[in-house]
Order: structure tokens, then sequence, then C-alpha cells
């Protein structure tokens, strides 16, 4: 005999999960996909980081970019199955306390607001920075473009640009839409653009250094050492994140239950492709080596567009890639405020942070006061970081890497744990909902403690230490640390969170054989 078991409603729905009344059906697959892409900022990240990682694998930059994609592929199919149980724009916040409890939730929704907040904080320094720098290249004026080393003057700047950014977030999901699909497209456009330049300039071998295409670059077997390969893996991992953007807005998603997982699938796909063919076309034009143009040159590798620009697409359409940079950055800024502010809201709907920031603006149906407080956290770290060094803020972005493991793997692992009871029901199941995301799991964890490990040494980062120990993980863990803290004070004012009986743990299954 069969019988039906339903949960006990403890919100406004079963099992806890709550409307926040967001505006639905704001976003279709296209612009849910323009969002992840967005966030993620692929112009940014391959001028920021195609020439560290080439340094650290040469040639096989490709199979670098290759390796990266595969955990966070696994990790992506975990938010979609449980995107599809669970549309909530809590996401891991929601899903892990479903999983393992209000504790591990609560940590794992922390690991990604601060990680947000330290991406914000970057995002809008570096947009200030090319603001400056197209600024000057436009004017043909050294001193305008030096403009950005008036600290004075970089920092009123970058707080513009981040009101700016809150602005647009908070007037809701159309209005970051529109904003977003000029933004992307202008970036892919350029991207594509650099690519074929690149690819001419490979063919008739106008630079020294330039490499004939070898299908070994794709092989990541050949990089040199463990050690070479996980400093590699670490930072081609960093340029993939962003892509779960898409599932924080679910709840404003037409089909919020397939519409956000498929999104981050085709953002994924989109930004392999990206990686894989500029890489690729850069390595054929100048090489990877540390000298002149080569990608691996030190003194150029922080940036590369800023270096490859004129040489590669000539000094008139060069200009259009200090424009793609500025507004792959500035894109990013404004939709980086989505997660963060979408996390909060379900964390306050779910008696785990203060209820204000569970508002939602009567008119535009957005988190208001989540948007904005992320925005004015984000311009007050900043600004700190900026005054009191930039060597700490330098550590405080290499400390990125450690909340992005943290978070991601958690996640998938809530996947495996959530849906525990179903696994053995079908070979999709047993896939989809177990194997790939405990693997995606395995392999963030993996890069996490040997992140962890790496950041113990003062050389790592900005080369600082405190009392010997490296300035970045101190810096890492010391966030986590304040998290924990943070949750332990809500534990006091919220006591019916963290008893679960606000959002209870539980799993899908709703029949049980009697």
């Amino acid at each position: 005999m069969t019988q039906a078991v339903m949960r006990t409603p403890v919100g406004d729905e079963a099992d806890g999960v709550r409307g926040k009344g967001l505006g639905g059906n704001s976003v279709g697959l296209l612009g849910s996909a323009v969002i992840g892409v967005s966030t993620v900022a692929p112009v940014y990240c391959l001028t920021s980081t195609l020439g560290s990682t080439a340094g650290e694998v040469g040639v096989q930059l490709p199979a670098i970019f290759l390796v990266g994609f595969l955990p966070m592929l696994l990790v992506a199919f975990a938010y979609r199955e449980l995107n599809k149980a669970v549309p909530d724009c809590g996401t891991s916040f929601t899903w892990t306390v479903k999983a393992f409890g209000p504790s591990v939730g609560w940590m794992c929704g922390w690991g990604l607001v601060i990680a947000t907040v330290i991406v914000l904080s970057n995002l809008a320094g570096v947009a200030t920075s090319y603001f400056w720098l197209l600024a000057g290249e436009l004017t043909g004026s050294q001193a305008v473009a030096d403009l950005d080393g008036n600290k004075a003057v970089h920092i009123l700047t970058c707080l513009a640009l981040i009101a700016a950014a809150t602005a647009v977030s908070y007037r809701g999901m159309t209005a970051t839409k529109g904003v977003q699909y000029a933004l992307v497209a202008l970036q892919l456009v350029v991207l594509a653009l650099f690519v074929v330049f690149a690819f001419g300039k490979a063919g008739s071998g106008s630079f020294p250094g330039h490499l004939d295409f070898s299908w070994s670059w794709l092989n990541p077997f050949e990089v040199g050492s463990f050690a070479t390969f996980s400093a590699g893996l670490s930072l081609s991992i960093f340029m993939y994140w962003g892509w779960d953007a898409c599932l924080t807005a679910n709840e404003e998603t037409v089909g919020s239950e397939k519409t956000p997982g498929r999104a981050a699938l085709i953002s994924m796909v989109v930004l392999v492709g990206s990686y894989l063919v500029t890489a690729v076309a850069a390595q054929m034009a100048v090489g990877s080596g540390t000298e002149g143009l080569g990608l691996a040159n030190p003194e150029t590798s922080d940036n590369v567009f800023a270096a490859l620009a004129g040489p590669v697409m000539g000094d008139g359409l060069g200009i259009l890639l200090f424009v793609a940079v500025l507004a792959s950055a500035a894109a990013s800024l404004q939709t980086t405020f989505i997660p963060v502010a979408r996390t909060v809201l379900a964390m306050a709907a779910y008696e785990a942070l203060p209820p204000s920031y569970a508002r939602v603006h009567d008119k535009f149906r957005t988190p208001g006061r989540a948007t904005v407080t992320a925005g004015v956290a984000t311009a007050v770290f900043y600004t700190v970081m900026t005054l009191v060094s930039e060597h700490v803020l330098v550590d405080t972005i290499y400390a990125l890497g450690l909340m992005i493991c943290f978070y991601y793997a958690l996640t998938a692992f809530a996947c495996a744990w959530f849906f525990r009871g179903e696994l053995t029901r079908s070979l999709r199941d047993a896939l989809f909902k177990g194997v790939l995301p405990v693997l995606g799991g395995i392999s963030l964890t993996a890069v996490f403690c040997k992140t962890l490990y790496d950041m113990w040494n003062p050389e790592y980062g900005s080369g600082s230490s405190v009392f010997g120990v490296g300035s970045v993980f101190v810096i890492g863990v010391g966030l986590l640390l304040l998290g924990l803290v943070i949750m332990l004070v809500m534990r006091r004012r919220s006591p019916a969170f963290f008893r679960g009986e606000v959002l209870t743990t539980s799993t899908p299954a709703l029949v049980v054989e009697d």
C-alpha cells in the first residue's frame, strides 16, 4: 500500500519555503544567460588572467581553461537540479539549510555574500582605472590618464560608479536586463574582433614569439608539475566565478524551475568557448614567452589587452579593447549586486538576518534595502582598504578564491545529500544529482585545501605577513571566522531559524511505502 506523506507547512509554503515579493516573470532564458555571462566579466577576466596563467603553465594555457571549466560545470549540474526542486533566490543558502541544517546553510550564505562584496570592490576599482585610462586615450593626454593615480580622484570616481550600479540594480530586473544586453553584446563583439585580428597576425607571423597551433596545448597532463598545475587551476576557476547569478534571479525568471538552470549551462558554454578561442588566438599571435608581447611578460601580464590592443588591432580599433574592458567591469559591477542582494533578502525572509532586509520595494519589486546596503558595504570596504594599504586590498582579492571554493563545494555536496533518496531511481538521477555534483565538490574542496596551505606562506599574494603568517591566510580565514561570530550573534536573536523551525531540513520525497 502506498500513502502520500505531505510536508508540514511552516512558512508561507511547504517546508518553510517562502515567497519574497520579487517581480516575477521579469527575465527570460536569454536575459538570464546574459546576466550569468555579464557577472563573470569575461573580457576583464581575460585581460587580468591570461598573462598570469600563461606565466604558470606556458602553452598549456587552453588546457588549464578547460580543466578549470570542469568543476564549475559539475557544480552547475548541482545548481540546476536543486533549482528545479527549490527555486528560491537564496540558492546556496536555502539549499544547504535544507540539506545540512541552519548553521551550515548560514555559513554557506555568508561565504557567498562576503565573496560578492570583495568582487564588487575589485570590479569598481578596475572600472575606475579603465575609465581614466580610456579618457586618457580619447583625449591623448597622459595627464588625464594619470588622474587614476590620484588617490582622492580614484576613490571619488569609484564611489560614483558604485552608486550608479546600485541605482540600476535598485530599479529592478527589467532595467538590469536592458543595460546588460548592450554591455555584454559590446564585450563579445570586440572580443570576436580581437580573435580575428590575432589569428590574422599569427598567420602572417607579424610578431616575434608567434606559435603554430598544436593539439598538445589542450593536454593538461603536459603541465610541468602539480604545483604549477594547481596554481593555474586556481586562476582559471576564478575566471568562471559568477555564472550562478542567473540562479539567484530565479524567482524573477519566466519558468523559474527550469530556465535559470538552462541559462547557467548556456553561460558556461559561452564562457569556456570565449576563453579557449581567445587563449589560442593570442598564443598563436604573440606566444607565451616572457619577452616583448609574450603573454607571460611580467611587465604586462596583469593587463594583457592594454599591451596587445594597438599591436594586434591597430591604434584605431585597439581603443575598442579599452572600451570593452571598461564595459565588462561596469556590467559585472551592476549584475553582481543581484546575488548578494537576493541572498541577503532570503536570509532575512527566513529570519537568519534582521527582518528589515526582507523588505521589497513596492514599485520596483526588488530587495531595495539589501541592494543599497550591499552598495554601501562595497563603497566602505573599498575606501577603507585603499586608504589603509594597497597590499591589504590585493591580499583581500587573493583570499576570494577561498570563499568561492567554500560555498560552491558546500552547494555541490548539498545536492547529493538533498536528493539522496532519489539516487537509485535512475541512471540520470545518480549522475546529475549525485556523482557529478560530488566530483565537483571534491575538486573544489581540494583546491580550497591547497589554497589554504599556500596562503600560509607570506610570499603568497602581496608578500606581506602577520606574525609570520601570510596576510592572505589571515584575511581569508579571518573573514570566515567573522561570519561565524555574526552567526552566533544571530543565533541569540533568531533562535527559531537555528532550531530549524523556519526553514526545515528535508528531502524532495513526498511518497513513501507503507
